[in-house]
């Protein structure tokens, strides 16, 4: 055992007692972190608006702070971005996260002095968490990828600006720097196809150990080195051990990656946003990602049925019920304010608090009263896969209300195979069966003839790479959305490939 991977299991240790100790006490952590909040904010801009000054516990907080989302704050940013101090937080920011929005354009979210440690030492725990419990420390000798968007950034009054994932990479730690790839210079590249190109140039000789990224850009990078080198990643990198991901989930994709890498890796999964560092998984044999309760940020969940409703009912974590779909916002040490971040999640357990990301609280399809939400389709297409042989690459769905010829209405499935199934309709009749089974309305709509079974569109190889490329999103941290409630992506698929 090296120095670096004995150190690493001592500090693995420790780390992990940390997390213990507070995550067995949630309630009075988060009561913490609520108080502490408060206090810091209230001779803000904000919170002098919203009277802080009297906020003494959540009821009065519900009461003097309305749910918002980026447009709602958008003024108070506005402020902040224009140089002003004191607005959402005390000072000035330390950079914006450049974001960008369906109905806002550009967001920029702020991360502070207090607010950016968080998103480093989560990501980090993530790491340290996997080794006190597995004992496996022989990957810190290798070297390690993180797919990433660039780290230059651009200054606005002051501030810095740049994608959170490039003012991230500004904080890596120092006994990682001789490990971490790729090149400042490669990393630095703005064009993601000749990045990956480069990446692949750089790495393909390399001991990689860990890498890291959202999986279909991952997917992209594996299939660059297959295509080069004739081998699988699993033999070109001998000692390739972890793989870490988030942004969207895996499932869909383990098989496709395990054909590629040529055996199981094992893998981690985060849950980083520019709003902050809000999760990550914990432990190999339990089921979602420890929901961090000790990072300067204060939680609150409604109920995503009642979402839209006249103030609908804000709950804290101590009266979250594991299975429920809820909304989440946010109060942060950056300056967010009840903010929806517009992700949906699902408690896996209570002791201690894990969840899942169940999906976006505008992607979903409900254009008969079906209500289904992007973890139950993702879901139906993998047990699907399983049982056909499939491999996916990539997905989409959107309902069809107008069918022609007088067709039934339709819910139409836009999938990339990696491997196509023997029979297609017989695929699909697994999908609608495997949906069916999560989602009860789903179910009757079929059997009532109300919905025609799912119908499937077949997008050709590093289709949606083209897509994504013609709405300027490829690579990085941009993410397909898995459902539409309209067709405005359905129908630039179909103009573009069928």
């Amino acid at each position: 055992m090296s120095l670096k991977s004995f150190a690493a299991k001592i500090f693995a240790n420790y780390v992990q007692r940390k997390i213990s100790k507070w995550s067995s006490d949630p309630i009075a952590t988060q009561q913490k972190v609520f108080q502490d909040l408060i206090a810091k904010a209230k001779h803000t801009t904000f919170g002098k608006d919203h009277n802080f000054s009297e906020i003494t516990d959540h009821n009065s907080f519900v009461t003097n702070v309305p749910i918002r989302d980026y447009e709602a704050l958008k003024p108070y940013v506005n402020q902040v971005v224009e140089g002003k101090a004191d607005v959402l937080w005390p000072g000035k920011p330390l950079y914006f996260a450049k974001t960008s929005g369906t109905t806002s354009g550009a967001k920029y979210i702020p991360l502070t002095k207090d607010s950016i440690p968080y998103h480093i030492a989560a990501a980090r725990n993530a790491i340290l968490c996997y080794i006190a419990e597995t004992g496996k420390t022989g990957f810190v000798d290798g070297k390690m990828i993180f797919l990433q968007g660039s780290p230059l950034m651009q200054e606005k009054n002051g501030i810095q600006l740049g994608r959170l994932s490039g003012i991230v990479a500004h904080y890596v730690p120092q006994y990682l720097q001789r490990n971490r790839m790729p090149s400042w210079e490669t990393n630095c590249i703005e064009d993601w196809e000749k990045k990956v190109d480069a990446i692949v140039e750089e790495t393909v000789d390399e001991n990689m150990t860990v890498i890291s990224g959202i999986p279909p850009w991952v997917q992209m990078y594996f299939e660059k080195l297959k295509e080069r080198t004739g081998k699988p990643i699993g033999e070109l990198f001998k000692n390739f051990e972890l793989f870490i991901y988030g942004g969207v989930n895996y499932a869909p994709y383990r098989a496709t990656f395990e054909k590629l890498i040529g055996r199981k890796v094992a893998s981690i999964e985060l849950y980083p946003a520019s709003e902050g560092f809000f999760a990550f998984q914990d432990s190999q044999d339990e089921k979602g990602m420890l929901l961090q309760l000790n990072s300067g940020m204060f939680y609150e969940f409604v109920k995503a049925d009642e979402f839209f409703e006249d103030n609908p009912k804000r709950i804290t974590i101590k009266d979250v019920k594991v299975g429920v779909n809820y909304v989440m916002l946010i109060s942060t040490n950056a300056g967010l304010w009840a903010y929806n971040i517009g992700d949906t999640v699902m408690f896996t357990c209570t002791k201690p608090f894990r969840l899942i990301v169940s999906g976006r609280i505008k992607h979903f399809i409900s254009a008969f009263g079906e209500h289904v939400i992007g973890k139950e389709v993702e879901q139906a297409i993998k047990e699907a896969a399983e049982a056909c042989g499939a491999a996916i690459n990539e997905f989409t769905v959107a309902p069809q209300i107008n069918p022609t010829d007088g067709e039934l209405p339709y819910h139409e499935w836009f999938i990339e195979f990696k491997e196509q199934p023997k029979d297609l309709d017989t695929f699909a009749r697994y999908i609608d069966q495997f949906l069916s089974e999560q989602n009860s309305y789903y179910k009757d709509l079929l059997e009532g003839k109300v919905l025609q079974p799912l119908k499937i569109a077949n997008i050709p190889k590093e289709g949606f790479q083209q897509y994504m490329k013609s709405i300027g999103k490829l690579g990085g941290q941009n993410k397909l959305p898995r459902l539409s409630n309209d067709r405005k992506i359905a129908d630039q698929l179909t103009k573009m490939f069928l």
